[in-house]
């Protein structure tokens, strides 16, 4: 199975594509779609590249399944919100082509747990590991790491997901309690 993982940003959208062979992962591709070439107030712009960025890496690579990092709570609401709507011009670009893959999506925390082993994980410790579990002879940028990382998680964690959606009907919350800048 082929699995495309998503870091939406605004100014930098990282992408990973791995395949899975049983419980090996193998390395297909990854890189980062760069919106700096629009003005930098300029949002409608931005996210129409992300959005065609996006569309390019499905079409190019072919992925079945795509997962996407879900958006934290910052602590500048501003920032929270244009974030948000790099992630929604990413998972339009995902959904807009008929063959587009099903789209799962994870936090940060599960990523860096599926990864690195514990949801502090820095930088550092996740393009290390990415680097190790995919045999890379050197480690990808940051976005293109937490991409691919987005991508192993899945490949870990989404077959599980299925199984246990096909036992029991899984509900999801229609609101969440913020506490702390975490979601509850």
């Amino acid at each position: 199975m082929r699995i495309l993982g998503i870091d939406p940003g605004l100014q930098t959208t990282g992408f990973g594509v791995i395949e899975t062979d049983g419980p090996r992962l193998h390395y297909v591709a990854s890189g980062t779609i760069k919106t700096r070439e629009a003005a930098q107030g300029d949002l409608p712009t931005r996210l129409k590249i992300i959005y065609e960025g996006v569309r390019e890496v499905v079409t190019r690579y072919e992925p079945q399944e795509a997962s996407v990092e879900i958006v934290f709570v910052n602590v500048n609401p501003q920032s929270t919100l244009l974030l948000g709507q790099a992630r929604g011009a990413a998972i339009a670009g995902l959904l807009s082509l008929s063959t587009s893959p099903n789209v799962s999506e994870y936090t940060a925390l599960q990523m860096k747990k599926a990864v690195v082993g514990h949801g502090h994980a820095a930088k550092a410790q996740i393009r290390q590991m990415v680097m190790r579990l995919l045999e890379l002879p050197r480690e990808p940028n940051n976005d293109a790491s937490d991409a691919l990382g987005l991508a192993i998680c899945h490949a870990h964690a989404g077959s599980l997901m299925a199984q246990i959606a096909k036992k029991t009907e899984l509900n999801r919350r229609t609101h969440a309690q913020i506490k702390a800048g975490r979601v509850y």
